[in-house]
């Protein structure tokens, strides 16, 4: 797996050709500066450091990487003993996103996480007892039995620790999944939306008064400690995804590998990269943007929607003066924000002002 992701960074060399991030420094250099790496999906702590290595050297031969680039790598709190986080600081990983989503061991079984709470607690301190300063951790809400008491919990324990970054997720039942079968037969109950939204609530006041700015509806982070490589995506800038099931977005086209392991290793060794592709069109490009931008604190700027046309520009101030209305968007300067009422219902709204 590790020799055909090396192989496809080589035969995807090309795909960020026309990112606007080209290196202006030198401009002989007709590489693409890259100002973020993010190792994601599946459980990337596994690898070693030496792999990670690998990664990184093989990416800095096809591509210039920025000095200050913000190189992250997604963690399980039981992928993250001492050993493993020294030998992590050896490498260009700059960055720590550590999946704990709950700090009760009666949670982390109903999500079948591998590790407890005793190691959620653990290794934060122990990241940055080793020298990581930048930390994100993840927590997610309205779960079964977790009541507003125990949520709170949750989240003091998080702002005690020493992370400047949180994202909180509401509990979503996938398909055809375990939890999904243990809520068919009714062995668990999943919260109502009133519950949600409370927890929502708390999340919210609780981490502004912990000094923690809401920048996206699910991202918080302490003295503008922004994820650079969410924000590049929430802007609609180009990235390039490799391995199995990965997404990439060039500004014009979307494309994402195929999901089956073998298949994929099977195709890249024979230098034929395994994707699909989708041309977006002119209404998708225009929702995407209303659909991303709306909920983060940046908002929908009136002029970009103006650049996708006129037309869209009309159609977006006739459906937004509903929600200016109803005080779920509010206005500055051409710059249109969710209100915190209209963060419950971001998707609903977005939806609204869909062409």
């Amino acid at each position: 797996m590790l020799d055909a992701i090396l192989k496809e960074i080589e035969l995807r060399k090309e795909y960020l050709s026309n990112n606007d991030t080209i290196n202006t420094v030198n401009p002989i250099n007709t590489f693409n500066l890259i100002n973020t790496i993010y190792f994601g999906g599946g459980t990337p702590s596994l690898l070693t450091g030496d792999e990670i290595n690998r990664v990184i050297d093989q990416i800095s031969k096809h591509f210039q990487i920025d000095a200050s680039a913000e190189i992250t790598l997604e963690a399980n709190p039981d992928n993250l003993d001492k050993q493993s986080l020294q030998s992590l600081k050896q490498t260009p990983v700059n960055r720590l996103s550590i999946g704990i989503q709950s700090f009760y061991d009666e949670d982390l079984k109903l999500m079948n996480r591998a590790h407890n709470a005793e190691m959620a607690l653990r290794c934060v301190p122990d990241a940055a007892d080793v020298g990581f300063s930048q930390i994100t951790i993840d927590l997610i809400y309205a779960l079964p039995n977790l009541t507003h008491e125990r949520w709170i919990h949750n989240l003091k324990t998080a702002f005690a620790l020493p992370v400047n970054h949180l994202s909180c997720y509401c509990l979503t039942v996938e398909p055809r999944t375990a939890l999904a079968e243990m809520v068919k037969k009714n062995k668990i109950t999943i919260p109502d939306d009133d519950h949600a939204a409370q927890q929502f609530q708390l999340l919210v006041e609780m981490g502004s008064n912990a000094g923690f700015e809401q920048y996206e509806i699910s991202n918080f982070c302490r003295d503008g400690n922004y994820s650079k490589h969410n924000s590049n995506y929430w802007r609609g800038e180009s990235y390039l995804g490799i391995g199995p099931s990965a997404h990439s977005y060039n500004g014009s086209s979307r494309e994402w590998n195929i999901a089956n392991n073998l298949l994929y290793i099977k195709s890249i060794n024979e230098s034929i990269i395994p994707f699909t592709k989708e041309e977006l069109t002119a209404d998708q490009h225009y929702n995407e943007y209303i659909l991303i931008s709306l909920r983060t604190s940046w908002g929908v700027d009136l002029n970009k929607v103006k650049k996708h046309g006129i037309h869209y520009a009309d159609f977006f101030l006739d459906h937004i003066s509903i929600k200016l209305k109803e005080e779920t968007v509010q206005q500055h300067k051409g710059i249109y924000t969710l209100t915190q009422k209209g963060k419950l219902f971001a998707d609903k709204i977005a939806a609204d002002l869909f062409i």
